[in-house]
This record gives C-alpha cells, sequence and structure tokens, in this order.
C-alpha cells in the first residue's frame, strides 16, 4: 500500500457544492467511512494567534491512527494464534475489534469474523484501507452511546450507527447539510464524546484464557486503566479525554466547512505512554505503511516524552544519612495519573534506578541500570524468563532492584507472558492513583506480591527504603531517577523462538532500538 493521506486525501474525498449546501454523495450508509474521506474538511485548521488545530494531521501520527500497524500488535496476536492454532480465528477476530475497528466492523456485517493476516502485511494488500485505518474518525464518532461504562460495551464492544455521526458540540445546519449530502449520514451533538466511559470500552480489555485445547477456560482482566481511574478519586475531577486529548487554549475551528470557532477544543493527538512505538512507526516508515508524514512522527514522539516528563511522576528522596557503616534512606514515588502507573498492556514497567556517588563523584552503588539491550541489571525476570524480582520493601544490594510492573502466571503458576495462557497476576505493584484504596479494590484491579502487605505502598505514593553498607565517610549525593519502557526485554525476547514473519520483524526492530527503549519519567538528587 502507498502512503496516501494528505494531499491525496483532497481527492480521496472529493466534495463537490451545489447550491452552497448539497454535496455529491460516494459512501454508502450501511458502511462506516474511512479516515481519508473526513480529512478533506477535519484539516488544514488554525486558531486565531496561528496554532495548527488539524484534526487529522494530529491524528495521524497518533497510536490510536496506526493501532493495525503496531509491529508489537502484530507480533502479539501472531505469538497467541500459534500458541493456540485451533482458536486462531477468533483470536484474530477479537484482537481487531479494537485495533481494525472498520475492518472488524465491515466483517461482522458481512456475517463473517476478520482475519487480521489475510490482510497484513498492509502495504501489499490491494484491500486493506479499512484495516489501515486504525481506530480512525468512525471508530470513534459513529459510536452509539448506549451501554457505556457497563461490562456490555467493554472488549471494544460498541454499537455502530452508520447513519449517525456524533460530535462534541451542536451542529450547525450548514453542518448538517454537508454531512447529510455528501456522507449520507445525520450529524448529532454526542456528550457521550467527552466521557471517560467512551474510552473505558477498549480500555477495559478482558482476554478468554484458553486450555491446551483452544477452549476458553475463564476470563483474565488484561488492561484496567477505566476500572482503575473509577476506583480511584480522578473519577471526580478528570476525565481520560481531559488528560490525554490535549486542550487548545483559545477558540478553535473543528472544520473547515460549516464550523464557527468553538471554546474547549482539543487535539486528536491522543498523547499516551507509548513513544517508543511512535519511533519505530518513523525507523520502518514503509515497511509498516505508514501514512503519517516521518515530521509528523518525530514531533509525536517528542510530545509525548514530554507529556510523560511534565504528567507521570515525582520523585523525591528523603531521610538519607550514614550511621553505623550503613547509608539509609527513602525513595518515594508520586502518580500523578488518573490510574495506575504504568497502566494497559502489561508489557509496560517503570523501576526505579538510584546511585550513591563518593566525595569525588566516584559511583559507590547503582541499582537499576539500563543495559543497552533494554534488559535491566539485577533483574531476575530479564535474565530467566521463569523467574521475577519480587516487591521491595527494603533494597540493600545493587542487584536487588524495584520494579513497578505486573507478572502474569499460568494455571500453574509458572510466569509467562503469554495473555491467552494466564490466569492469574503472581505480581501487581503498579503504582496507585490518589484515592485508590488497595484494600477495597475489586479483584481485577487489586495489588498482587508484596507490596499488597506493604504500609509504605499507598494511594498515590510508593516507598522504597534503601540500606546500603558503606566502608568510607564523607559527602555522599543520591540521583534517583524513575525509568520506563512500553514494552520490557522479556515482552520482546519472548517472541523470538516464533518463526514467523511478524514476530522476527518485532525482535528485529526491538533489538535495533533497544537502547532507546526507555525514559526517565522523572528524577532529583540529595546531598548528604
Amino acid at each position: 500500500m502507498t502512503p496516501r493521506l494528505w494531499l491525496p486525501a483532497l481527492l480521496i474525498a472529493p466534495l463537490v457544492l451545489a447550491s452552497g449546501t448539497a454535496l455529491e454523495a460516494q459512501q454508502p450508509s450501511s458502511a462506516l467511512i474511512v479516515s481519508a474521506r473526513c480529512l478533506a474538511c477535519h484539516n488544514n485548521l488554525k486558531t486565531a494567534k496561528g496554532q495548527d488545530v488539524s484534526i487529522g494531521m494530529a491524528w495521524s501520527a497518533s497510536v490510536m491512527a496506526n493501532s493495525a500497524r503496531d509491529p508489537y500488535w502484530q507480533g502479539s496476536v501472531r505469538r497467541e494464534t500459534l500458541d493456540h492454532p485451533s482458536a486462531a480465528s477468533a483470536i484474530q477476530n477479537e484482537c481487531a475489534s479494537c485495533h481494525m475497528p472498520l475492518q472488524h466492523f465491515s466483517d461482522k456485517t458481512a456475517g463473517h469474523d476478520t482475519t487480521v493476516f489475510a490482510i497484513l502485511p498492509l502495504e501489499t494488500h490491494h484491500d486493506a484501507e479499512a484495516a489501515a485505518d486504525g481506530v480512525g474518525c468512525s471508530g470513534c464518532h459513529l459510536a452509539q452511546p448506549d451501554g457505556l461504562g457497563t461490562p456490555s460495551s467493554f472488549n471494544g464492544t460498541l454499537v455502530y450507527a452508520p447513519a449517525t455521526a456524533y460530535g462534541p458540540y451542536p451542529p450547525t445546519s450548514r453542518a448538517v447539510a454537508i454531512h447529510t449530502a455528501g456522507m449520507k449520514f445525520n450529524t448529532v451533538q454526542g456528550d457521550h464524546l467527552r466521557q471517560a466511559a467512551f474510552c473505558g470500552s477498549c480500555h477495559t480489555l478482558y482476554t478468554s484464557t484458553l486450555d491446551a485445547s483452544g477452549k476458553p477456560a475463564g476470563r483474565f482482566p488484561e488492561q484496567m486503566p477505566y476500572l482503575e481511574w473509577q476506583h480511584s478519586d480522578y473519577h471526580d475531577k478528570q476525565t481520560c479525554q481531559q488528560c490525554h486529548m490535549p486542550a487548545v487554549d483559545e477558540p478553535a475551528p473543528v472544520a473547515t466547512l460549516g464550523s464557527p470557532p468553538h471554546d474547549d477544543v482539543r487535539m486528536h493527538s491522543f498523547t499516551g505512554a507509548n513513544f517508543f512505538l511512535q519511533e519505530m512507526l518513523n525507523a520502518h516508515h514503509d515497511e509498516l505503511a505508514v501514512s503519517a508524514a516521518p515530521a509528523a512522527l518525530t514531533s509525536a514522539a517528542d510530545g509525548t516524552r514530554a507529556y510523560l516528563l511534565s504528567k507521570a511522576a515525582r520523585v523525591a528522596v528523603s531521610n538519607a544519612v550514614l550511621s553505623s557503616g550503613r547509608i539509609t534512606f527513602a525513595v518515594t514515588v508520586q502518580n500523578l495519573s488518573g490510574h495506575k502507573l504504568p497502566t494497559a498492556y502489561p508489557s509496560r514497567r517503570a523501576w526505579l534506578h538510584v546511585t550513591i556517588a563518593d566525595s569525588s563523584g566516584k559511583v559507590v552503588f547503582e541499582s537499576g541500570k539500563l543495559n543497552a539491550d533494554g534488559s535491566i541489571v539485577g533483574n531476575l525476570n530479564d535474565a530467566d524468563p521463569s523467574s521475577y524480582s519480587p516487591h521491595y520493601v527494603t533494597i540493600t544490594k545493587p542487584d536487588e532492584v524495584q520494579i513497578f510492573e505486573p507478572i502474569l502466571g499460568d494455571s500453574q503458576g509458572h510466569v509467562t507472558t503469554a495473555l491467552l495462557s494466564a490466569t492469574q497476576y503472581l505480581k501487581d505493584n503498579r503504582i496507585l492513583p490518589t484515592g485508590f484504596d488497595k484494600r477495597s479494590a475489586p479483584p481485577d484491579i487489586a495489588v498482587h506480591g508484596e507490596a499488597a502487605s506493604d504500609a509504605a505502598f499507598t494511594a498515590g505514593n510508593a516507598t522504597t527504603r534503601y540500606e546500603i553498607p558503606s566502608t568510607t565517610t564523607g559527602h555522599f549525593q543520591i540521583k534517583a531517577e524513575l525509568l520506563y519502557q512500553p514494552v520490557g526485554f522479556r515482552w520482546a525476547h519472548n517472541l523470538a523462538s516464533y518463526k514467523a514473519s511478524e514476530t522476527q520483524s518485532f525482535v528485529s526492530y526491538y533489538e535495533s532500538a533497544a537502547s532507546k527503549s526507555a525514559i526517565t519519567l522523572a528524577e532529583t538528587t540529595a546531598s548528604f
């Protein structure tokens, strides 16, 4: 597939004005439409001060737009189908509901499942436009408000109404006429687009645990950011959209035709936490049939990094003393988000990198160093896939490292990164949001492992104590960083044994960029 989004979009979706409002209809009302047809009117938008607020340009470089191109998703789905060949069709269909909603809806309407690997690779398939759209305009704006926030809407089970498009503002008469004539659907205001429950549909994901024969044997809470948000105090003060769709600070248009400037316009950049994917899409632009311009992807990745640096966490060092041959201090991480940190897909992890330097600048202690291959020094799971590092109340040695992560277990209690083999969390010490009571948390979002009984692991904060032997005295400096990886070493390398193009491609992409797979979310220093 040849990338063809921006200038060609004006040709893909021609708008032929007749008598001022009527437009040439090109799309049947029984189908969802690809985003390129929307972008003819929802691009090239600027505020009075000149800020570019183009919906299409911001969306194109987002993870949402590239959800079907995500090489880690492709590799992970392929791995699950190889593990469970008798359920391969059902696995692909379920995963497509959130990553390829337009394709999934089209196939469902036609009465059959979505077969992901019949469409991949996107760059060579002759009819992959719907799949390549990712989570596009139709995926959100043609979804009805029915059942949102309830279990019936989870796992991407949205109800689509191809004849009705929802927007956050009351539509003008001209906007109604344009959409009715040109796109063959009505346009109405939909307040549900501003509600966290809307995002909660795809961002509450239960996967079906499969037995050896490929039959369902239970349900596993794989990704729970919406339910984590509900159990925090953020549900009373900030929605998903208010955090992940940056606000424009002045009135702004949302279309080139039929749209006056509106207050509270939000950018469609959907800024989240996966800078690594955005950089990978740029590095393998043509291989992955990426339509967004390289400059847009660079800007998006930079924006994601800046967002994480300002919005994710703070780190503090306290009570640092040298006494009786021991350096003791505490490192506290404060979670600034409205869900666990990190949250969602369980490949994500954050950890403390802590160093102590003496008066000459020599490092006399280090815990949590990142290796060039993306592994963490001292992390048992990176060294051995059958093991994992526990949650530490107190760290006393360099090969102990505090990693905030989920560790999945199968029915035998063995560590696994196979989602459809997972039945339990052996460890989940991801940092809690404020207002989150771990004692009353439902099982699906509970704390697991040593953190459950750690009195210093509380709502909004996680404090780790360090007690380090020292044979020297004098001036010391402590540096504490919270590092973060969207895809941890073990989660990437467990795909290596699967001999399929999707798994092998991702592992090669990861290995070539592993040294850039992590960023610092927050850091601080303390001298004593």
